[in-house]
């Protein structure tokens, strides 16, 4: 039987989606009686949108549940594949990958979600944690020299794929991470316009 095709793999990518999906951005705000977080700022409902109502604490727990929910969704999937089905690492790989979907496509929200950042961090967290690490020291070393916050999540992404590959020798985790990374690129099609404009905010600066 072919894995990538089996039930247990299509219920790990749908399991990843529907916590990815999750709009937790939107939630909080709403929650907090601070109204719809897409009508302010650049519309998205990420940490980095939420932090333009003011709230800062919003602003960090939208980002570490935005990271959470990727990280979840590799260890439940590994887990529970692992002990029942004897498919740990295919359904790790699959529910990370449909959570990054459900972050950028959910259904619930007419499939316009976040940019991704957080969530590619909490995938690659579940996946191979020194990465995310790494991934982590790297954007804030791009963005220390350059006060841009999507150019440090941009160079980092794209820098993942090749170390899950070549430091970390995992074949796996690289494919999906370079799955991500092409979608995160794409999400950011705009900022990446407004850098080669020099129009991009930079950190700290009004949006």
């Amino acid at each position: 039987m072919d894995v990538l095709t089996s039930p247990i793999a299509w219920a790990a990518l749908a399991f990843g989606y529907l916590l990815g999906s999750i709009p937790f951005g939107l939630i909080l705000t709403r929650m907090a009686g601070l109204g719809d977080v897409r009508k302010i700022g650049s519309g998205n409902i990420g940490a980095t949108n939420v932090l333009r109502t003011g709230h800062k604490g919003l602003a960090a727990l939208t980002l570490v549940l935005d990271a959470l929910k990727g990280t979840l969704a590799v260890l439940i999937a590994h887990d529970v594949a692992g002990l029942y089905f004897g498919l740990a690492i295919l359904a790790g790989l699959l529910a990370g990958l449909g959570a990054f979907f459900g972050h950028l496509f959910p259904v619930w929200l007419n499939f316009r979600g976040g940019k991704g950042v957080a969530t590619y961090i909490g995938v690659v967290l579940g996946l191979v944690w020194p990465a995310a690490l790494i991934f982590c020291a790297i954007w804030i070393g791009v963005a220390v020299l350059t006060r841009y916050s999507s150019l440090s999540a941009l160079f980092a992404s794209v820098v993942t794929p090749a170390l899950l590959l070549l430091v970390f020798d995992d074949r796996p985790a690289a494919l999906v991470a370079a799955i991500m990374t092409v979608l995160l690129l794409w999400k950011h099609r705009s900022n990446i316009g407004r850098l080669m404009r020099g129009e991009e905010p930079k950190i700290g600066a009004a949006a």
